[in-house]
């Protein structure tokens, strides 16, 4: 191995500041996907080139684009998938073009980190192909897989176990990686067997920037006294048929009609919901706006009088920190959700908490919160100074810059080109190593 002289590492920290990084996702477009979006503009910001693979979606069809300095290249997926067969098929096609795009990333602008964040605990296997090249791997833990697949089947069958497998090779395969919540590090030490120092808790916080708190547009409440919020993905873990059962108790058993529901968000689960509010005869009390831009999200959000996230209670939704409830909390909207342990440690006093999947107990939170004007007003206060003291980006972009730091520092320094890496670089006032 060649020594490197005095005069040489000088050169190499003289050089212009050069780290590269491929972010992989696979389960949703960007910059529709908010904490990644989030993740690869801090990056930039600090003087990363950033690329990104992802699939295709609603209002993302480019294959490629350079968007705000970030290379976003795009690829088709077959529709959601359900049962083996499905995911056999989506994640094939996942990542024959990941492996695809990768190798022409890798051309066109370099990478010496891959970004994997699951679901699926897949893309450990993309960044196996580079590991001769000396490309590390940085684990970005979104959701515990097993769990999820759990709660989609309601049983630990033959994908759980399968999952598992691929977690643990997700963990040994990655240098750094970084978890949602205290829950999710616990995860990465405890079953993955990741070092301490190795693990850094990035939370999705929102950037405030982004979510503006605008004036109610009364429309939206289609000539109702009162609109209640939802935003999300609506799938089979979400529990939207929770809620809907929660709405019949509060037309036909407390015979309330004065609320509409607003439902911001689509998913494989929507036309199963609409069939089954319809069914009930409740129609008139929903408005589904599918998969919609930021803007109809804001404005259904800021008009309603609380919002709700009706996510049944499973293994990983206990664990689980839900981007949702920290957009509400942003925006000054109480919430009412079931009580889940990392619910209530995001929330705190900022929601009610409805006893474990319980829609009737659901829908009386509901009512008690809408017939409570000053209560609803104290609890959005209390829902926005504790994003803007804890759970904002702000507060995670230090720490994912710093768990970047650690895994450039694992790297070691054995060329000019990593030395140049890992000189100290100014960020936003602080030198981070």
């Amino acid at each position: 191995m060649k020594v490197l002289t005095g005069k040489e590492i000088e050169a190499a920290i003289e050089r212009p500041f050069d780290r590269r990084v491929l972010i992989i996702v696979e389960n949703l477009p960007v910059p529709f996907d908010r904490r990644v979006w989030s993740e690869a503009t801090t990056l930039r910001d600090a003087g990363y080139t950033v690329s990104i693979i992802c699939p295709t979606g609603k209002g993302y069809e480019a294959l490629y684009e350079e968007l705000e300095g970030i290379h976003i290249y795009r690829h088709p997926l077959p529709v959601d998938a359900s049962g083996f067969a499905g995911y056999i098929r989506e994640y094939s096609a996942a990542l024959y073009h990941e492996v695809r795009l990768a190798f022409k990333i890798r051309r066109r602008h370099g990478f010496h980190v891959i970004h994997g964040c699951n679901p699926p605990d897949l893309i450990f296997l993309v960044a196996w192909l580079f590991r001769p090249f000396g490309v590390k791997f940085l684990f970005d833990h979104h959701d515990i897989c097993p769990e999820l697949f759990e709660a989609k089947f309601g049983k630990r069958g033959m994908l759980y176990h399968v999952t598992r497998f691929f977690e643990r090779l997700t963990f040994r395969s990655a240098t750094v990686s970084i978890a949602t919540n205290v829950s999710y590090r616990d995860i990465a030490i405890r079953r993955g067997g990741m070092g301490m120092d190795d693990v850094f808790i990035v939370r999705s916080g929102p950037k405030i920037s982004k979510l503006q708190i605008r004036p109610p547009k009364s429309e939206l409440k289609k000539d109702f006294n009162h609109l209640v919020g939802y935003v999300g993905v609506i799938g089979q873990q979400e529990g939207m048929d929770l809620l809907v059962a929660a709405v019949d108790h509060i037309v036909n058993a407390l015979g309330r009609t004065d609320i509409h529901f607003g439902i911001v968000g689509g998913g494989p689960e929507l036309p199963c919901i609409v069939a089954d509010v319809e069914k009930r005869g409740l129609s008139r009390y929903f408005t589904f706006t599918g998969r919609a831009s930021d803007d109809v999200m804001l404005d259904m959000l800021n008009t309603a009088d609380l919002c709700v996230n009706p996510d049944r209670v499973t293994p990983m939704n206990d664990l689980s920190t839900m981007n949702k409830i920290l957009e509400y909390m942003t925006l000054k909207k109480p919430i009412v959700q079931f009580e889940t342990r990392e619910g209530r440690f995001s929330a705190g006093e900022a929601s009610l908490y409805a006893k474990r999947n319980d829609p009737s107990d659901f829908a009386e939170k509901i009512v008690t919160l809408i017939d409570n004007p000053e209560e609803r007003h104290n609890m959005g206060e209390v829902g926005r100074q504790r994003i803007l003291a804890s759970f904002s980006w702000e507060h995670s972009a230090p720490v994912l810059l710093a768990a970047y730091e650690r895994l450039f520092e694992k790297m070691g320094s054995a060329s000019p080109q990593k030395v140049a890496a890992a000189a100290p670089r100014k960020i936003a006032g602080k030198a981070y190593r």
